[in-house]
């Protein structure tokens, strides 16, 4: 099974527990959506929309359901959708990460970051970091595609992206959290 490669990858002992905790939660909650035991939930990858290889979006093979899984620090979150989504939950990083990192975002998101007072700047970008790849989960590409080309905004309304659904997710405190979801039909 591929995700027990996956999570024999793991040099930590703490991370090789999150991976199967997280993914022994989300094959119990698919499961329970597709009226199946969790051992018989077949995970896979659809292909890269930027390459092709198999590291594309997760999927449940034969299911019309589509989901998202995302864990931070001791937090994780599950996303489960009829059409493609992406879910990413961010811990609020320290000051000096938050402006190593600002640099990647898009143009207009490095603006509005940098407009923020420094003391809450940290938290503004793990919010705009949460929507990035929550997007990027959600088309597939993932960090395939370069954190500067997406718009999803670091305001505190997220931006509005053809064709998807943006939206921060209430998390417990210290994390951020978003949620991206395809429309069935162009806005």
């Amino acid at each position: 099974m591929a995700e027990l490669a996956r999570a024999a990858a793991f040099v930590r002992p703490e991370d090789h527990a999150a991976y199967i905790r997280a993914h022994a939660i989300a094959r119990r909650l698919l499961g329970g959506y597709l009226g199946v035991h969790p051992a018989r939930v077949h995970l896979v990858r659809e292909p890269c929309p930027c390459c092709g290889d198999g590291h594309g979006r997760p999927a449940v093979a034969g299911s019309p359901l589509h989901y998202s899984l995302s864990r931070s620090g001791r937090v994780m979150l599950v996303g489960v959708a009829s059409s493609p989504i992406g879910v990413d939950i961010e811990e609020i990083p320290a000051a000096d990460t938050a402006e190593t990192v600002l640099d990647a975002l898009h143009p207009r998101e490095q603006s509005e970051l940098r407009a923020v007072a420094p003391v809450a700047r940290p938290a503004a970008f793990a919010r705009c970091w949460a929507r990035k790849e929550a997007y990027l989960k959600g088309t597939g590409t993932g960090l395939a595609e370069h954190p500067s080309h997406a718009y999803v905004g670091a305001a505190p309304i997220p931006a509005r992206l053809p064709r998807w659904t943006l939206d921060d997710v209430r998390v417990p405190g210290g994390y951020r959290a978003a949620c991206a979801v395809q429309s069935a039909v162009a806005e």
